[in-house]
This record gives C-alpha cells, structure tokens and sequence, in this order.
C-alpha cells in the first residue's frame, strides 16, 4: 500500500481509503433523501478489519451521513477490534446538515457540529474537518466567518487539517483563497474526471496552493463495476440519495454496456479488475493523494483493494479515456 501526504502536512494516508457514507443508512435533510440502503454494523466492523490489516489508515465519514450515525458507527467498530482511533486519520465534514441554524456555516453551527463529531467519534481532535460545499449564500456572505472558524479550531487543537469539498470549479475558485484548505475532495472518475484532469482549474489550484485531491465516488457509484442490469433496472429504497438521481435509467445502462466491454476485454472482466482499474486511473494523477470508495461489507473492502499494486501505462490510461468518452 502506497502512503501520500495531505497537502504539505505531515499527515499520510492509504492510497485506497474508504469512505463512510454507506454507513449512515437511510436518512433524510430537510426532507430530501441524502442517504443509502440500510448496512449491518458487523459486516461493516468486517469490513474494516479486511480494511486495516491491508494497510487503510483513512477513514472520510461527515456529520451528515445518517445524521450522525456513521461517525458513531465507525467508532464503535474501531473500539470493537480493540483499535486506537488515534492510529488513523479520521476525516469528517460539516455543512449539509443545518440543525436549528439559519445556514449550517454559521460560525456558532460549525462550532458545535465539531463538538458533536469529536464526541461521535470519540477524539479530542479531527484529523482533517471539510466544509461540506462550496454553498455560502447568495453573496457569499457566509465564506469568511466559516474559515475563520476552522482557523480558530486548528489554534484550539480541534482539528488539523482544514479541507474543502465543492462540486463546481466556480466554488473551488471562490473558497480556497479564503479558507486556504489543505486538502480539495470532490467526485472523481474515469467517466467524470474534469476536476482532475491536467490543465484544468482545480489541477492549478492544487498546484499553486500545495494542496492534495481525495477522490468520492471513484468507482461511480458501482457503475464502473458493471453490476448493473439495464433490463432489470435497480430500485431503491425511499431515503437512499440514488433513487431519483437519473444515472442508474435503462437507457443509461445500455449505453454504458458496451463502454465497460471494451475495458473488460482489454483488463480483465471481474469485478477485482475493474474496480482496480478505475481506482488507478485515479491514482496515476498528480495532486490526487487517494480515494475513498464507499464499503458495506468485506467482500467490497476486497474489491476495492484490488487496485493495490495494479498499474496502468499511458497507453492504458488513454485506451480508457477513449473507451468511456
């Protein structure tokens, strides 16, 4: 397993981390579906040991995921393998989830979102806190009081490393002159790879404030898996954020089949193969220092280590961004 820093830190973490999303189950914002099919905390606490004795030293969980629930999951599954949470670099988030407060960057919500975090998870400090979103209000209103807020954290010794997650370049560009994070994290994958793509504005950003890249959802949501059917269509569950979310219609489907046939033909048709190949192809660009595919169980921990040791040449990396334009 490869370790990378955080941005200039001296902070490393496992090429291939996992992300906690799954963990917080079904769940509801204000009404809106955020959340994923109900897991069971024994396969999950499987799962992280398949995880650890690998080498995965990151776990990226937000307050927001179950509403709190996943951070209280992965604690108890870390004390539950007799694990010190100290020994990993624990990433949460703040931002999606606004409780009482008028906007969830108000100071004063960002300030006790942190405090609930470190009791969830059970530390006296977060390795790396994000904003959730690059969403300040109309005029930005709430940018600077944010980041003064996590620099006020950094000084209390709450957290050490400042992150911030968008989903837009205009976001990005707007944020990190003001929040000065160390670490950017937005979707990446080979069918969406704009944020990283050398030459783009997020790859300059990276570049002119020394900052790293983690990567969600790096194997689209399953789709770089091949596991769905376009004749037998997924249905989820009310509660489960993908349910309305247009990617997984038949007509989506079909038109993906024949792309991920290409790459099957060429590295390998099982699920370990492709699952490795998305995950390098992310991990062959600069500034990116890992991903965080989402896990339910051991045998998905498995695949997602799969991309350990996997290596791409440019001639492969080509082949794959021709195969799913």
């Amino acid at each position: 397993m490869d370790y990378r820093a955080l941005g200039p830190s001296d902070i490393k973490v496992s090429e291939i981390s996992l992300g906690c999303w799954t963990m917080g189950g079904l769940n509801w914002v204000n009404g809106t579906p955020n959340g994923w099919a109900n897991v069971s905390e024994d396969d999950i606490t499987a799962a992280i040991k398949r995880a650890v004795d690998a080498g995965v030293n990151h776990f990226d969980n937000a307050d927001v995921y179950g509403n709190g629930k996943a951070e209280r999951m992965l604690a108890r599954a870390l004390k539950r393998l007799g694990l010190k949470s100290t020994d990993y670099v624990i990433a949460t988030k703040v931002g999606h989830f606004p409780g009482t407060a008028t906007h969830a960057y108000d100071p004063l919500h960002i300030r006790h979102q942190c405090e609930q975090s470190l009791q969830n998870l059970g530390r006296d400090y977060i390795d790396l806190y994000y904003l959730h979103h690059g969403d300040f209000g109309p005029q930005g209103e709430w940018l600077q009081g944010a980041a003064d807020t996590l620099d006020a954290l950094v000084r209390e010794g709450k957290i050490r490393l400042k992150g911030q997650s968008a989903y837009s370049e205009a976001d990005f560009q707007r944020a990190v002159p003001v929040v000065k994070p160390a670490v950017l994290q937005s979707w990446a994958s080979a069918l969406a790879h704009d944020f990283i793509k050398p030459g783009g504005v997020v790859p300059r950003l990276l570049a002119e404030h020394k900052m790293s890249y983690v990567a969600f959802s790096p194997l689209a949501q399953g789709l770089l898996l091949d596991k769905f059917d376009p004749e037998k269509p997924p249905a989820f569950e009310e509660g489960d954020h993908r349910k309305n979310s247009g990617r997984f219609t038949p007509e989506k489907l079909r038109a993906l089949k024949p792309k991920l046939a290409q790459l099957k033909a060429r590295f390998g048709a099982t699920t370990e193969d492709l699952s490795a190949v998305a995950q390098r192809y992310l991990l062959n660009h600069p500034n990116v220092a890992c991903v965080i595919p989402g896990f339910r169980n051991e045998r998905q921990v498995a695949c997602n280590l799969a991309a350990v040791g996997r290596e791409l040449s440019p001639v492969d990396m080509a082949f794959i961004e021709q195969a799913l334009a």
